[in-house]
This record gives structure tokens, sequence and C-alpha cells, in this order.
């Protein structure tokens, strides 16, 4: 059996697993995202310590020591595949990633987009095996995308095609953190989820009274995780804040689906917990807004099967192909 490590890299969370060839994560640990720094090493050491650990994990549980690592990182990825560009939510700026990761660890590294790697765990084992046209979208942080076309990804001329977040959907709308405004990611994604409820709060918004007994009266501990939980347990409130999330979610994915014509769009990351409290509203506006409506198939809208792991199964399987 042979086993590799992938590791996904989130704004807010590193998390890693050694897995076998079909997928399966056999061991795992996960480490807090360091503080933003004008020091890209503080993110690569914890990189490498969650590396470290799974390779011990890996010995303790008598699991084959892994041969290869992935890591699928949250940012612009180069063409090279070793460089990343640019990270919104991270400290790095045209950081050599793989290199230093290489000059610190004895194993191949391969070094992806985190939501190429999403999608590609979801085209080899999960919700869009089978397809040849495909389109994941990651919302957490912000918002990733990724494309496979005649079941390969497309990664674009220099590395960064599928950075759909950052489509402008508003004019003139949210600053977002790549320097622009009224980007998809300031209105479809955790951020932007947490950022409506706090804003109710902070309003003294009766609207916000059940949401903010959960965390006594403290709109800035307000939290995605939160707000998700109290929908799924019938908070009015809530269910309708995932519900305009889902409704600018559907907005971009008509968008995506003129332009590219998938068969599946896939949903992911960690605001696809709230399953079809966020992917009923994203499904109605996209019918609605559907060019050619009705004259024409139209793409599935379906959660990820492997849910926030699908990034760390996904770069496990890109850094261990890369080596066959």
């Amino acid at each position: 059996m042979t086993t590799s490590i992938g590791i996904d890299i989130g704004g807010t969370k590193v998390s890693g697993g050694v897995l076998d060839a079909d997928g399966r994560i056999l061991v795992r640990t996960r480490r807090d995202t360091p503080d933003r720094s004008n020091a890209p090493r503080v993110v690569e050491d914890t990189i490498v310590e969650v590396i470290e650990e799974l390779r011990r994990l890996a010995d303790e549980a008598d699991v084959e020591a892994p041969s290869t690592v992935g890591v699928g990182a949250a940012g612009f990825v180069a063409a090279d595949r070793s460089t990343v560009v640019f990270a919104p939510h991270l400290s790095w700026r045209n950081e050599p990633l793989r290199e230093a990761l290489g000059t610190r660890l004895d194993l191949p590294i391969s070094i992806d987009n985190d939501a190429n790697a999403a999608l590609w765990a979801e085209h080899r084992f999960g919700a869009a095996r089978g397809a040849t046209h495909a389109m994941m979208i990651t919302l957490g942080t912000g918002i990733g995308g990724a494309i496979i076309v005649g079941g390969h990804l497309v990664r674009g001329r220099y590395g960064i095609a599928g950075e759909f977040g950052h489509m402008q959907v508003v004019p003139g709308g949210q600053r977002c953190e790549c320097g622009n405004r009224g980007c998809w990611e300031q209105y479809s994604s955790g951020n932007a989820l947490v950022r409506e409820a706090r804003g109710l709060a902070m309003a003294n918004s009766p609207m916000a009274t059940d949401l903010l007994a959960h965390v006594g009266g403290d709109p800035a501990s307000l939290t995605g995780p939160m707000i998700t939980e109290a929908a799924k347990a019938g908070d009015a409130t809530a269910v309708e804040l995932l519900a305009e999330i889902g409704h600018w979610l559907g907005v971009g994915i008509a968008n995506l689906a003129a332009a590219l014509d998938p068969e599946i769009f896939v949903i992911g990351g960690g605001v696809s917990a709230a399953g079809d409290l966020l992917l009923d509203p994203a499904r109605d506006t996209f019918a609605r807004q559907l060019p050619g409506r009705g004259y024409r198939p139209a793409a599935s809208i379906v959660a990820a099967r492997f849910g926030p792991d699908a990034g760390l199964i996904g770069a496990a399987a890109l850094g261990a192909e890369e080596q066959v």
C-alpha cells in the first residue's frame, strides 16, 4: 500500500493527513493558521510541524511511511506549481513555497491551489467522479474555485485560473482583500456571513437577539459555524443570513455556467456544512438567472462528498500522481 501526505492550508487552519491510494485518510492532524506576519516562514514552520507529526503518527499506527507530500495552498499558485504568487488571506507574495519546504523535508513535494486539490479529490473519489466537465466552488474565509475540462484540471496560462471569488458582482461594492471592490467572495463566503451577522447585532437589531444570546451578547464572538448551527436549529435570522449567502452563490454560478457550461458544480469549504440551507437558495437563484433557462441543460449543484477534507485528499492524490 502506497501512502502520501496531503496538506490543506486555509485562512484559519492547516490540516493534514496520511492517505492511501484510494483517498482514505489513515491518520490526521491540524493546526491553526498562524496570525499574519511579514515573515512567511511562520506558516511554513506550521506546515513542517504538521508533516513531521503526521509521519510520527503514521509510524505509531503502523501505517506505511508516506513517500510524497502534496500541498493545497489558499492563494494564486504560479504555473511552475512551486511559487505562491499572492495569498489574500496569508502573507505570501511571490513565495517560493516548494523550495522553502524542500530545504526542510526529505520527501518529494507538490504544490497546487487548494481549490484545485479539492476538485481533484471530488473528481477522483467523490461527488464529481465520472464527470468530464466540472467546477468546484469552495466557500471558506473567501471563495476559491477550480475547473476540470475533459477530465483534466485547467490551471490557465499563468497557473491562476479558477479565482472566481474575485469576479466583480457588485460594481463599487464591498472592499476586498485582493484590492478591488465588489468581489463575489464579499457576498458569498464565511467572511460575508459573519460580517452580515455582526452588522445586524451592532445595529441593535432585534433580529439578532437570539444569535447574540449564543455568545453572551458579544457580536465579535459570532462565527460562521455558530451561525450555521443556529440555522440548523431553526433560528430564523440565521436561516435568512444563509439564504442571502446562497442567493449570491447562485448569482455567481449562473455567470460561470454562461462562460464554461459544466455538467456539475461541487460546493465545498467550511460554509458548505450548512447543506441545503445554503444550496437550495443557490439552486433557486441559479434556475432564475441561468442564460437560456428552459432551453438548455442545466448543471447540477451538489455538496462536496468530502466536505472540509477535500483539499487534503486531493493534494495527497496530486502529489502521488506527480511522482508516477
